[in-house]
């Protein structure tokens, strides 16, 4: 970088850190205003202290956390099962939690009103097309109309004894009625 003065080439300038490892990247600031040296000499020393204690609290933890793992290992539980269990009791905290049992109830509810609805209008259509059967003309006309066709092509029970049928004859059944037009076979 240029220094604006002499215009020639400097080092950078270094910006201070922020943070927990500021203390020991970036040299000794000036004290605060109002702090004499000694004040700033017993922080810098409890500092340190401060650090050491984190330090051997960690390495605590570490070693801590080591036996805990091996503890775990000589009793045979692995990771997936404390997961299972993490899962299975926070699956029995929840259906045993006032939410779960008045949404369950609430819902076990509408499924007995639901059943009920459509067993209800299954019935009424039912009734329904009953009516329409037994009312309507020409519903009866076309149960008729089958009626008759299925007498017509079903074969008699007995014959005589010239070889005729009873009932009408095949040529009855391919006339084509008065007033149809004429359909070509193909």
């Amino acid at each position: 970088m240029e220094d604006a003065e002499t215009g020639s080439q400097l080092h950078p300038v270094s910006v201070p850190e922020v943070g927990e490892d500021a203390v020991t990247s970036v040299g000794p600031s000036p004290p605060p205003p109002g702090m004499t040296e000694e004040e700033q000499q017993e922080l810098q020393e409890e500092l340190v202290k401060v650090e050491d204690e984190i330090q051997t609290l960690s390495q605590v933890l570490a070693a801590k956390e080591k036996q805990l793992a091996d503890i775990k290992r000589q009793l045979g539980i692995t990771p997936l099962n404390e997961l299972k269990q993490n899962f299975t009791k926070t699956w029995q905290d929840v259906t045993t939690s006032i939410a779960y049992k008045r949404t369950s109830e609430t819902l076990s509810q509408a499924g007995l009103k639901a059943t009920a609805a459509f067993s209800n209008m299954g019935s009424a259509i039912t009734r329904k097309l009953e009516d329409v059967r037994n009312a309507a003309p020409t519903f009866k006309s076309f149960e008729e109309k089958v009626e008759t066709l299925k007498t017509k092509i079903s074969p008699p029970a007995s014959s005589s004894s010239q070889g005729e049928q009873e009932g009408p004859s095949n040529e009855s059944l391919l006339t084509v009625p008065e007033g149809s037009p004429p359909r070509r076979l193909q």
